[in-house]
């Protein structure tokens, strides 16, 4: 079998479809087809069922589907790192980043590729937990730096945490709760609360300290993605957010009635079929260094 007989099958089992895979592989139909009856000759065994216009794996299939990925994967690896060992630093790195460290590490990651890496390319992905996880599947993105807690446990995933920073309920100077010694939730509760979409393990804990009633999907009325757009509205409003205390040193932190003590996982994410780039490599020393800065 051949790489190109496998980015074949991997094309139409992501497609599903004779005719849309050969499009996008710039095959006539018949060329294609011959590629998948000689790589199913080889192996022995059928790897789609035909069903009317649409093509699905068979169990075989499917099983044999994730090592063909890993061997396909293995081959652009060893392709860019011979791109990258001619080219010396330079290469091209797009990372993901969720809200959280959106806020915190895009600039000044992207000031340390200028000074440090000139000739290499970064593009800053920004999205949803799962919108970045589904990129970095997909392959158009090379990592991620999210907020752990909202990522759900899988296989194909490697986690490395990274520090875990302090949340808080936050205001603007010369709000009327920013000198009040406890402030409870029902205080909270006669502004407008804003915050990211947070994780079901944060929503436990809010619920733990403070009743049904913090449970984000009653308490939080402002939310988005962008938490600089949020803590934008704070610093002009009377509006509360909660989110990871050192995003917003300017704000006063409410001293809550019970204390939250929560706050966000900050972790990179990998594939685990997809070794690392060295520019990739030294991304991820630069964001714990400014994370532990």
């Amino acid at each position: 079998m051949t790489l190109v007989q496998l980015r074949h099958f991997l094309e139409l089992a992501s497609l599903g479809s004779f005719s849309k895979a050969s499009i996008k592989l710039h095959l006539t139909q018949p060329a294609l087809s011959r590629s998948i009856q000689s790589l199913e000759d080889e192996l022995g065994q059928h790897l789609f069922d035909r069903i009317g216009r649409k093509s699905e794996l068979t169990p075989f299939g499917r099983h044999i589907l994730g090592q063909a990925r890993e061997l396909v994967d293995g081959a652009n690896n060893l392709k860019q790192s011979g791109q990258q060992l001619l080219g010396g630093q330079s290469g091209s790195v797009t990372l993901g980043l969720g809200s959280g460290p959106g806020a915190l590490l895009m600039t000044p990651l992207l000031a340390f590729m200028a000074s440090e890496y000139p000739k290499a390319y970064l593009q800053i992905s920004r999205g949803s937990t799962a919108a970045l996880v589904q990129a970095l599947r997909d392959r158009s993105v090379d990592a991620l730096v999210l907020d752990t807690r909202s990522l759900s446990p899988a296989n194909d995933l490697i986690v490395e945490n990274l520090c875990e920073l302090p949340g808080a309920f936050m205001c603007r100077k010369g709000h009327p709760l920013a000198k009040v010694r406890q402030v409870t939730l029902n205080m909270v509760q006669e502004y407008s609360v804003a915050s990211t979409p947070l994780s079901d393990e944060v929503a436990r804990i809010l619920v733990d300290r403070y009743g049904p009633d913090a449970h984000p999907d009653v308490m939080v009325n402002l939310r988005c993605e962008e938490i600089s757009s949020l803590l934008d509205v704070v610093r002009s409003t009377d509006a509360i957010v909660v989110a990871v205390r050192s995003l917003a040193p300017d704000l006063v932190e409410l001293k809550m009635s019970p204390a939250l003590n929560a706050g966000a996982k900050f972790g990179w994410v990998s594939l685990r079929s997809r070794r690392e780039a060295p520019l990739c490599g030294f991304l991820r020393s630069q964001v714990k260094e400014i994370l532990h800065a």
